[in-house]
């Protein structure tokens, strides 16, 4: 069974390329120095298009977070834990959480990234407990 593909396009390749060798990077204006996340053309803060990014320690918090146990997901065992992860470079991002059993999962949880290689194309983030 093939997983769902997420989106890749020209806003977003520099993530995917970053996963591919091992790196969290973080977008990044070059003109202010603004951190954000998800990607996107211009910056939130200063709406310049002077895009860049920042690789990240790829370790955060658990700030929320949801145990999703149907409809099944292509790929994918249930139950799956997706948490908002504060990330230590004081962005959130959306991602997977993986290792512990959905019950230890819990708000201020400590998490650190992983990368789950799926083919040649592509390599996912993943977020494992912090121990």
């Amino acid at each position: 069974m093939s997983v769902v593909r997420p989106m890749m396009n020209r806003d977003s390749q520099f993530f995917w390329d970053g996963t591919a060798v091992g790196e969290l990077r973080i977008p990044k204006c070059n003109a202010c120095g603004a951190l954000r996340f998800p990607p996107g053309p211009a910056c939130q803060s200063c709406e310049a298009y002077d895009r860049g990014y920042q690789v990240a320690a790829g370790t955060g918090t658990v700030y929320s977070y949801v145990v999703h146990r149907h409809p099944p997901v292509p790929g994918k065992e249930l139950p799956i834990v997706i948490a908002i992860i504060d990330l230590d470079e004081g962005v959130r991002m959306v991602g997977e959480v993986v290792g512990p059993a959905a019950e230890e999962i819990e708000i201020g949880t400590r998490l650190r990234i992983d990368y789950h290689r799926i083919d040649d194309d592509l390599t996912l983030p993943v977020w494992r407990t912090d121990s």
